[in-house]
């Protein structure tokens, strides 16, 4: 997805404003700085300073900032490497519009968000090397999975047939379990550890 078309994609949304455009990660840094924009979308691979390099030092500048990285790549080790840099959320480029808007929504509310297909590879290539310092049940599991797409916990509760209260209770168990301070680092973790399905 070039620039041109993500700018008419998000121009179909009145509640998304493009506010700039960069065409390579020290221009990123300096329109963030410049801008204070609520969501970046990066381009993981760009001339001159790559989205990675962008991405941690806006994180480390502007922690409220949040950032979606926004790729055609879905190694497992970019995926990883854009966690460490500070993305709340990672998506394929080849995303709809719909999907799109929603991730800069959730990323925007605190959420972090992964397609389901990085998310998918990403299980895929550890599945052999699952951690076995965190344990999490079943149940607790597929709630981390719907955390890790965007689902608010009336989401959750309605797809699993709880009642709020059981999945805001799964939630905080989760949390406390994980060591996490928010959803976004919990799914992270979770990631990471290869807890999500």
């Amino acid at each position: 997805m070039v620039r041109s078309g993500l700018r008419m994609f998000l121009m179909a949304f009145d509640d998304l404003e493009l506010v700039g455009e960069a065409v390579n990660g020290i221009e990123a840094v300096n329109l963030a700085e410049k801008l204070s924009p609520d969501v970046i979308l990066m381009d993981l691979i760009m001339p001159t300073m790559d989205g990675l390099h962008a991405t941690r030092q806006i994180h480390n500048k502007f922690p409220k900032i949040n950032i979606i990285a926004l790729t055609s790549f879905t190694e497992p080790q970019l995926i990883h490497d854009a966690l460490d840099a500070g993305v709340s959320g990672y998506m394929y480029k080849d995303t709809s519009a719909n999907e799109l808007a929603n991730a800069i929504r959730s990323v925007n509310s605190g959420n972090t968000i992964f397609s389901q297909e990085v998310a998918q590879s990403w299980v895929n290539q550890s599945s052999s090397s699952g951690s076995t310092f965190f344990k999490l049940t079943t149940r607790e599991r597929e709630v981390l999975s719907l955390m890790s797409i965007g689902k608010s916990n009336t989401e959750i509760s309605e797809k699993l047939s709880l009642s709020l209260s059981t999945a805001k209770f799964h939630v905080s168990n989760i949390l406390s379990k994980l060591n996490a301070h928010s959803r976004g680092e919990a799914v992270s973790i979770g990631l990471k550890n290869n807890l999500i399905n």
